[in-house]
């Protein structure tokens, strides 16, 4: 269950042919792991993003994640009777993803995404259930208490939050759409929860649009020092010039050639959830996310994102200078030669099986929103996919504010948009934002 970071900071139509649209589809995951109905709908949902700090015991809780009241706490979510869920009915189990609420009747921040989870059909929320009550392993790990101060630690105001922005419910089929359209509206809509990370916030920290039928929904938003980007069908800000195939390539790998990479957050749901379900699955998403009425955010009229940049030989910059006098000189340059190139080449390109990305069409390179390229310089990347591992070593250590700053704007200005700029203090947020 990823976190919901925005919100932690204030507190799937034609008639279906059949049940089998909204039932869970278990083929298509790797063939070494698999999985009862339940397992998989855990994975579809990203449980382990969130209440998994140590791999030796899945779903014990326990992760941090910040507010500007104070840090709060994943729970225990194995069925351990004294720290965890064991104790929970189905009903009470069912309360908990339909309502935010708790079996001591107390309410969830909803860093908890039940207002996604909400649409979870009956059938489904049992099959999880019978997971983590039959599946899991018990972990006696005590809950953390919030960091956050009486009397803003109250929790009775989550109620009235829940009864302006909340619409309880399972989700409901549209009948003049086929069976794929209101699959993929199910999964995203509901238990992958894209809109937590992908819509606009409002005032009080509420998703603007809950489905393609509101305005504004997925257009993206900003969360936790990340940007989630607009994945309407819009082609210069969405989606709009990606294949179904792309798509689905990404949110199985993480990566697709001349487009974009995971990290972060994404990199996260990738690695734990997208990339073991199946592909009719991702099909249905890439469906219908095809539908969802396209936003452009007025950046550009004519060039995407992906589209930014061209290969640049870099090393003719510093060739032939003294190392003292190509870091005056050169800055930029002199720092990407020394950092960047040896995986990303001295023009940009990338290694040709793509493992190393190229930073030109590149989607983190061609934007002006530069938290993620700056992110993935400050953090690293490391994710696992169905093939292996991908790695990219974090420069935090090595580097300043200054030249993390010196370097994202260079990468820009020679890969990707010209018009993006960084400085040394939005460095100095985002670095402090992850510590």
């Amino acid at each position: 269950m990823r976190i919901s970071y925005a919100l932690g900071a204030a507190l799937a139509l034609g008639t279906l042919s059949s049940p089998a649209a909204f039932a869970a589809d278990t083929s298509g995951h790797k063939a070494s792991e698999p999985m009862s109905r339940g397992a998989y709908i855990a994975r579809t949902a990203d449980c382990t993003a969130c209440h998994t700090t140590n791999d030796d015991s899945p779903f014990a809780g326990g992760l941090a994640m910040p507010t500007p009241m104070g840090d709060i706490y994943s729970t225990n979510i194995t069925p351990d009777t004294k720290t965890g869920i064991g104790n929970y009915s189905l009903e009470d189990f069912t309360r908990v993803l339909r309502e935010g609420v708790n079996k001591q009747g107390d309410h969830l921040y909803p860093a908890m995404p039940y207002t996604a989870y909400t649409k979870m059909t009956d059938a489904d929320i049992k099959a999880l259930y019978d997971y983590f009550m039959n599946e899991v392993t018990p972990v006696e790990q005590a809950n953390k208490e919030s960091d956050i101060p009486w009397p803003l630690s109250m929790r009775w105001p989550l109620a009235a939050w829940n009864w302006m922005f909340m619409d309880k419910g399972a989700y409901e089929p549209q009948a003049d759409k086929s069976d794929a359209w209101n699959r993929g509206a199910y999964l995203v809509q509901g238990a992958t929860h894209c809109s937590t990370c992908h819509t606009p916030r409002g005032l009080a920290m509420q998703e603007k649009a809950s489905s393609e039928q509101e305005e504004g929904f997925l257009a993206g938003a900003d969360l936790g020092g990340w940007h989630a980007f607009n994945i309407t069908n819009d082609p210069i800000d969405g989606l709009g010039n990606w294949s179904d195939a792309e798509i689905v390539q990404y949110l199985k790998t993480g990566a697709v050639q001349d487009k974009a990479q995971a990290a972060g957050p994404m990199g996260e749901a990738v690695e734990h959830s997208f990339r073991f379900m199946s592909d009719s699955d991702l099909q249905a998403i890439a469906t219908y996310l095809r539908s969802v009425p396209a936003v452009n955010e007025g950046v550009s009229e004519e060039t995407s994102r992906f589209t930014q940049g061209e290969p640049t030989p870099v090393d003719v910059q510093v060739r032939g200078l003294d190392l003292d006098i190509a870091r005056k000189q050169a800055p930029g340059a002199s720092l990407y030669m020394g950092n960047c190139a040896t995986c990303h080449g001295a023009d940009g390109s990338g290694s040709p099986d793509g493992y190393y990305p190229s930073l030109y069409h590149n989607s983190v390179v061609g934007t002006t929103k530069l938290d993620n390229l700056t992110q993935v310089i400050l953090n690293g990347v490391h994710r696992e996919n169905n093939h292996g591992e991908l790695l990219m070593p974090a420069f935090k250590t090595q580097l300043s504010d200054e030249e993390v700053a010196t370097l994202v704007n260079f990468v820009t200005d020679t890969f990707g948009n010209p018009d993006a700029e960084i400085t040394a203090d939005e460095v100095k947020d985002i670095r402090d934002s992850g510590e």
